[in-house]
């Protein structure tokens, strides 16, 4: 197989700083056993240019960001929580398996297991790979990287207190808050917490009912899909689902309450 279409094509910030460092990693990896390199653009849809939009991010960086940026950094933090309980499930990898084939099709998903599967032999610190997440990708979009990193992390139907710990470290060091890293977790605790519905919305049980139709309104405008349509199908695809959850969590209440 030629490796780099996707891996390589049409890369920006990643090419730097240590996401750009692993990248290296797995590129010399990949020569080492003997797989072709091939970076010629515009053969491959994984080769996409189209420049993402950073606006509203706070950004500093001068570099500009594209889906292939968003990709390569999602694989990246993808083995940061594979690794957090100190187990590979096959239940994680099966997810990631029909996240990249639904995503990014057979050649896609091919290039990205082998990434994977070369980052998994590496103690990656999240961290800094997140501070430069954060310096270069917009904030709706890191919210939904961190709705698909959450969605790994229960696949297996656990959720483990060391998954926990390296995610909210991963969303501290990616500029988002405590309250949007527990409303983004709410999502995934229907079976076990009484009040998930609150939770996903950023309201407790005792808000009223004004309050919660306020804070679905909000909710529902801060993840609407239109706000990372240039971030590639997977996280928009990724945006509807979770706007989807945000409305089971509005008529869970609503039937709870009475409410119309």
């Amino acid at each position: 197989m030629a490796w780099g279409k996707w891996l390589l094509g049409g890369l920006g910030f990643a090419y730097g700083g240590p996401i750009g460092a692993l990248i290296g990693f797995a590129v010399g990896s990949l020569l080492d056993s003997g797989a072709k390199l091939t970076t010629t653009r515009g053969s491959s849809r994984w080769e996409e240019q189209e420049t993402y939009s950073r606006r509203g991010s706070g950004s500093t960086s001068t570099g500009r960001t594209t889906v292939g940026d968003i990709r390569v950094s999602m694989i990246v933090l993808i083995a940061c929580v594979m690794k957090a309980d100190g187990k590979l499930l096959k239940s994680e990898l099966s997810y990631v398996k029909e996240f990249l084939m639904r995503n990014y099709g057979e050649e896609g998903a091919k290039e990205a297991l082998q990434l994977l599967k070369d980052l998994l032999k590496k103690d990656i610190d999240p961290v800094p790979v997140c501070r430069q997440i954060a310096m270069n990708v917009n904030r709706s979009t890191r919210l939904e990287m961190m709705h698909m990193l959450l969605g790994l992390a229960h696949a297996d139907g656990t959720f483990a207190a060391e998954e926990d710990a390296v995610l909210r470290r991963m969303a501290v060091a990616m500029g988002l808050s405590t309250a949007e890293y527990q409303s983004i977790a709410a999502l995934f605790e229907q079976k076990t917490d009484p009040d998930w519905a609150y939770k996903a919305l950023g309201i407790t049980p005792s808000a009223t009912d004004d309050e919660v139709k306020k804070a679905y309104k909000s909710m529902a405008l801060r993840y609407h899909p239109d706000k990372v349509a240039n971030a590639g199908e997977d996280v928009v695809r990724e945006a509807n689902e979770k706007l989807k959850q945000i409305n089971e969590a509005y008529e869970e209440i609503k039937r709870v309450r009475g409410m119309k």
